[in-house]
Order: C-alpha cells, then sequence, then structure tokens
C-alpha cells in the first residue's frame, strides 16, 4: 500500500485538522479495517487511529471524532405527505417525520387494533391532562424536552418524570396523564394507541381544536 509505505515521512506541518475537507471525510476513519481500502487513505492519521482506535481511549482526545459534523449525515431534504396511511403496508423515517409535523395531531397510520400519530406540542404547551379509559398509549420524543405526570385521578398525579429526545412513555389504560413541553422548542413526537383512539385521518391544529372535538 503506497500510503502506508509513506506515512513516515509524510509532513504532518502541511495539514491542517480543522479544514472543512478533512471533517467532511474523516467519518470513513471511525471504521480503522476499511478506510484502509477506500480512496480516503491519509496515511497521517495511521497512528491516531491504531494508537486511538479503542473504547477506553476517552473520546474528547479523539479529533476525528470530536470534530465531526454529524448532521451533514441527515436528510436534510426529507418531506413526506403527513396523511393516514393505514390500513396498508407502510414504511416511513419515524424521526423524519415526526419532526416535519407542525399540527397539534396528526393521524398517520390508523389499523384494527393500533393508531399511531404525530404530535407538536408549541413551546409552554401542554397536551392536555386527559385519560383513555379504553386504551393504552405508547409516546416517543423526537425532539425537544418536557415533564410528563401520571396519576389515578387528575388530582392525585403522583407520577412525574423529565423526558428528553429518544425517550418513550408508557401510559396504562386509565391512568390521568399530561405532557408539558418545559423547552425552548416545539415538542415534537408520536403516539402509538391500543386499540385506536382517534378517527382515522384526523387532523386537528391546536390543541383547543381537538379538545372541542370530543
Amino acid at each position: 500500500m503506497k500510503g502506508k509505505q509513506n506515512m513516515y515521512n509524510y509532513d504532518r506541518s502541511q495539514h491542517n485538522f480543522m479544514t472543512p475537507s478533512w471533517q467532511n471525510d474523516c467519518y470513513s476513519y471511525l471504521n480503522p479495517y476499511s478506510y484502509f481500502f477506500s480512496q480516503n487513505f491519509r496515511p497521517e492519521y495511521f497512528e491516531q487511529m491504531t494508537n486511538q482506535y479503542n473504547p477506553h481511549y476517552p473520546i474528547d482526545n479523539m479529533p476525528y471524532v470530536q470534530n465531526y459534523d454529524y448532521s451533514q449525515n441527515v436528510n436534510k431534504g426529507y418531506v413526506e405527505e403527513i396523511k393516514d396511511y393505514g390500513k396498508e403496508p407502510y414504511v416511513v423515517n419515524i424521526n423524519e417525520i415526526t419532526k416535519q409535523n407542525n399540527n397539534y395531531r396528526s393521524a398517520l397510520w390508523t389499523g384494527d387494533h393500533l393508531q399511531l400519530t404525530l404530535m407538536s406540542i408549541p413551546v409552554g404547551g401542554d397536551i392536555g391532562l386527559e385519560v383513555h379509559p379504553n386504551a393504552d398509549q405508547f409516546l416517543r420524543i423526537e425532539e425537544g424536552q418536557g415533564t410528563v405526570t401520571m396519576g389515578d385521578s387528575k388530582d392525585n398525579l403522583t407520577y412525574r418524570e423529565n423526558v428528553y429526545d429518544d425517550y418513550a412513555i408508557f401510559i396504562p389504560m386509565g391512568k390521568w396523564h399530561n405532557v408539558v413541553n418545559t423547552g425552548r422548542i416545539p415538542l415534537k413526537m408520536y403516539s402509538i394507541y391500543a386499540p385506536p383512539l382517534h378517527p382515522k385521518g384526523v387532523i386537528q391544529k391546536t390543541k383547543e381544536e381537538a379538545h372541542a372535538a370530543k
């Protein structure tokens, strides 16, 4: 391998580890095996890789990880029509479509035994204290942060937890509950009801509209 043969003759002073071109392709160096077979092989990283690529090395001392802009891997052009696709087979990037939704509630898939809705709670807003006597509920947060409360009655909410990106919330049938947006951006999440709770294809732009429909 030509690069490996010349690695000790490489003039490291000529390379700036903070250049955009280095950041753009450094992701390929995270795998110390495959990167030697790619066109991105750079001899200046070989010594770093062999000395530092192990699970016990502090990540703050690994500039090829610390300085990498992972956001460039996000599909920023992702657009999916938000409508109810049930009861047909359906596959979707749930993270992206959840963040794309700006309605308080949008039904995405309604079947005979479960329903998935997308939700967006504005800054300072909440779902609203409610109870589902005939359905279990699952919530997952994709963006933002909040506080969830639950209890046996609306005056006795004994369960309280702070929740963030990637947190899941399980709400048993018959439990009063609420989720409050405590962050500085809209709280984006999706909800699964079993069995379905809302009409197929429902779209409610605000909490007030949703509560007026009850």
